[in-house]
């Protein structure tokens, strides 16, 4: 397989090509941080949260991530 064609496994993969950043910007538009820190248990959604600083955590902490992937992928499934 070369470099350009894409990835079997990616096909189906509505995450693909969607960056963190796009995701947690919808999900905090959808929801909003109270919401947000209700759906996961994190500190840097419940104090003084923002966008720079829930990014650095959720790039080093997988389970938090895969919440909020999970979350985005409810909310463009039910649109």
């Amino acid at each position: 397989m070369d470099e350009k064609s894409p990835n079997k496994t990616q096909l189906n993969n509505p995450l693909h090509g969607v960056k963190l950043v796009e995701i947690l910007n919808e999900v905090v538009e959808e929801y909003g941080w109270d919401e947000l820190a209700r759906m996961v248990n994190i500190r840097c959604f419940k104090f003084d949260p923002s966008i720079k600083s829930s990014l650095a955590f959720l790039r080093k902490t997988p389970w938090a991530r895969t919440k909020v992937e999970n979350i985005y992928l409810y909310l463009i499934k039910t649109r």
